[in-house]
């Protein structure tokens, strides 16, 4: 799972940090190529650094590597973005705890969901949250036809029982999808407040220290094996740090849409890792859920990016017919004019 993009497939209504100057860079087949394989690299570090983190639950436990991973991302991008602190009001603290908060939520669900059940499943119920901020945000017919798709991905994903799956672990993700879906509402706000990645990093700070003392309570004097730290920074590089410089470069490449549909592709990377890494073999009817989910994702961010083209259309032909009313109503003017002249003239005559 990445934290970013926000965002990412609901990103029709709400862009994610790294979306800052999406589309400003070049576009051509060459560049779109380049913004492709950027947006495929980050997946594939993140979902299999998620994937390395299962691998890591035994040493500390699912709090435990959920809070190194956030402390640690959270040294990698204060370090790197170097926010400042004073000259914000309330209301952007404000934001920026809510954000964190979103943040630290998320990932915590999220870890929590495949200590329990499979990465690929996963994954796939934690794209509702945004799927369903799309098909609000469109309030369009098309989106509740996707949104009805993917409820048929999700029966689908159950016929081999909810329980095989683990009723904790489906609540976990959905709860992660939930909070995924605030990430990206808080996500714009903090955009609008905070230069660059600058919000970003601050809500990271403050996802780690709300989530520090859960997890040293829960993993105790295991967070601070020297191995274990070590094998935590990795994971904050792979699922943090890597993954958002390449969806930032990727931005600059390609337009907000499409880098969204790509991301919709989520779940079928977590399902490739969970089986090369963690050997979470699938049955072909979730195989096919899985599909159902990214192709009603797709199609809600298709649907959402597809109106504000029309209403720029709408907008830009209402420009141009008021401007061509007051040409004509100048060129009107001009006209009585040069006639009230002749008139003046044939008076003197």
């Amino acid at each position: 799972m990445t934290t970013t993009a926000a965002s990412r497939s609901a990103s029709a209504s709400a862009r994610t940090p790294a979306e800052v100057g999406a589309g400003t860079g070049p576009t051509g087949g060459r560049g779109r190529l380049v913004g492709v394989g950027l947006v495929v690299a980050g997946a594939l570090s993140t979902q299999f650094g998620s994937a390395v983190a299962a691998l890591l639950f035994p040493r500390a436990g699912a709090l435990g590597i959920v809070t190194l991973r956030l402390v640690l991302s959270a040294v990698l991008l204060l370090a790197v973005c170097r926010p400042r602190l004073r000259g914000h009001a309330r209301a952007d603290w404000a934001v920026v705890c809510g954000f964190g908060l979103a943040l630290g939520g998320m990932n915590t669900l999220f870890y929590q969901a495949i200590e329990r059940i499979p990465l690929g499943p996963a994954v796939t119920l934690e794209v509702l949250g945004p799927l369903a901020l799309s098909v609000i945000a469109s309030r369009r017919l098309a989106s509740l036809l996707w949104a009805a798709l993917a409820l048929v991905g999700v029966f689908l994903l159950g016929e081999g029982g909810f329980g095989q799956l683990n009723v904790a672990g489906v609540s976990f993700a959905l709860g992660a999808g939930a909070m995924w879906a605030a990430y990206i509402l808080m996500s714009a706000r903090a955009g609008a407040r905070f230069p660059r990645a600058d919000g970003l990093a601050l809500a990271m700070g403050v996802a780690a220290v709300v989530s520090l003392p859960i997890g040293v309570a829960s993993a105790g004097s295991a967070l601070f094996v020297p191995s274990t730290l070590a094998l935590g920074l990795a994971l904050a590089a792979m699922s943090s740090g890597l993954p958002y410089s390449l969806e930032l470069f990727a931005l600059r490449r390609l337009p907000a849409s499409t880098f969204a549909v790509l991301m919709s592709l989520a779940p079928a990377v977590a399902a490739l890792a969970g089986l090369l890494v963690l050997d979470q073999e699938l049955a072909a009817l979730q195989w096919l859920a899985i599909a159902l989910v990214i192709a009603a994702s797709i199609g809600a961010v298709r649907t959402g990016s597809g109106r504000r083209p029309r209403a720029a259309r709408l907008g830009r032909t209402r420009r141009l017919t008021r401007r061509a009313t007051r040409t004509a109503r100048t060129e009107r003017t001009k006209r009585g004019v040069v006639a009230s002249g002749g008139d003046q003239e044939s008076g003197r005559e």
